[in-house]
């Protein structure tokens, strides 16, 4: 087993005023030669936006993007007709494809929207663009692992990548194993809240760890926690 950690400190910021962001991988102004990808993940940018403001509308080609908002609503609208709005408990995806230009703007006027979005490459190119978003239970999530995006759970967002993104809600005390998918992928393990031990090694809030050659990983939570799993191919 190869691990890295990256500290919740030692991440990227850009404070925009109306957008606070931090990024995991080197992002826009913020280029880090160690850190600018886990495997086939591309970006994993932490965002508070204030409200009523947001991304204008800007272009993306080829690539898997994920959107899981943490507290609030935001909005999207893209070129190929999709206007929707995304709250907690829901996962948008978006297959870039050939190419589409979309918007996200905070939907409040009142309240801050936090949200992670993910970059995954995608397995194959120039596919026509794609938008799916959906509900999931959070109960499904307490003290057991809950896969929201997946090539091939039906009960899962599809991605056109062999990549699984899951979240699980362990409360103190539990012991959860996560069995890696597919036979060379990697996971990038992301503690959205509370403080897990994962192999040996305490993370705590917007702590990660990337890990590699192994088929399981372990995980404890020493208090009541919320952890995002992403499992990429490594190259």
């Amino acid at each position: 087993m190869e691990k890295v950690i990256h500290k919740a400190e030692d991440r990227g910021h850009a404070d925009h005023g109306w957008l606070n962001a931090h990024h995991s991988f080197s992002f826009a102004n913020y280029y880090n030669p160690e850190r600018t990808r886990f495997g086939l993940l591309r970006v994993l940018n932490d965002d508070i936006i204030q409200p009523g403001e947001g991304f204008g509308t800007h272009p993306h080609d080829n690539m898997e993007i994920v959107t899981i908002p943490l507290r609030g609503e935001l909005a999207h609208k893209d070129s190929t007709g999709n206007k929707e709005v995304i709250h907690p408990n829901e996962v948008q995806i978006m297959s870039a494809g050939s190419g589409l230009t979309h918007s996200e703007f905070n939907n409040s006027k009142t309240d801050e929207v936090n949200l992670l979005q993910l970059w995954v490459f995608p397995k194959e190119k120039n596919i026509k663009p794609r938008y799916d978003q959906k509900e999931f239970d959070p109960t499904e999530r307490i003290n057991k692992i809950q896969t929201v995006v997946s090539p091939k759970d039906e009960k899962a967002l599809w991605i056109n990548q062999d990549a699984y993104f899951s979240l699980t809600n362990p409360e103190k005390g539990t012991e959860l194993e996560y069995k890696i998918n597919s036979n060379g992928n990697g996971v990038y393990v992301f503690v959205i809240d509370g403080k897990v031990n994962i192999e040996g090694d305490i993370l705590s809030k917007r702590d990660a760890m990337g890990i590699r050659e192994t088929d399981k990983i372990k995980i404890k939570a020493e208090e009541n926690s919320e952890v995002l799993l992403v499992e990429v191919p490594l190259n």
